[in-house]
């Protein structure tokens, strides 16, 4: 979606709404495809006092295993994005300003990399998940196992029998 800000920019008080669904179906991402239904975005574009700033709301649904146990899991997750607009920059770059030239912005470009710096790195079914055991491939979500839980990685039995002196 292409804004062209031309009035927004002229007049003070001038608003400019933003609903539409953007499809991030094909991105991927660490080797699947997450996002299977369109981000929700929402906000605005507005004038006031001659400082223009866009404020965005990204919702999207998260579609994934889990990566501690590997269900299916399905979670929601909000984005919110609030910037000043400027046609032109004096000195440095500024990471709270976006600078417009030609007074047309591309919400799609901001969206993606929004919603993309936003994206999960740990994604599980629920935050106490336990995974497997290590030792015969349980799901301890489901139980316990009768796995004895204080061996010792052989690499470091000598360091072991240091601890018993």
């Amino acid at each position: 979606m292409i804004l062209d800000l031309k009035s927004v920019f002229a007049d003070v008080g001038k608003e400019i709404s933003v609903d539409y669904l953007f499809d991030m179906s094909n991105t991927d991402f660490a080797g699947g495809f997450p996002l299977k239904t369109p981000v929700n975005v929402k906000g605005r574009v507005y004038n006031r006092a001659g400082v223009v700033e866009i404020e965005l709301n990204m919702v999207y649904v998260f579609d994934a295993p889990c990566d501690r146990c590997g269900a299916d899991t399905v979670r929601e997750y909000s984005v919110e994005f609030v910037k000043m607009l400027a046609t032109s920059i004096e000195g440095e770059e500024s990471d709270t300003i976006i600078t417009v030239p030609d007074m047309m912005l591309d919400v799609d470009e901001l969206v993606f990399t929004e919603v993309f710096l936003s994206l999960p790195t740990k994604h599980l079914c629920k935050e106490t998940c336990k995974g497997y055991c290590t030792m015969c491939g349980k799901n301890l979500n489901e139980g316990e196992c009768n796995c004895k839980s204080d061996s010792i990685d052989p690499r470091l039995t000598e360091l072991a029998k240091l601890l018993d002196n």
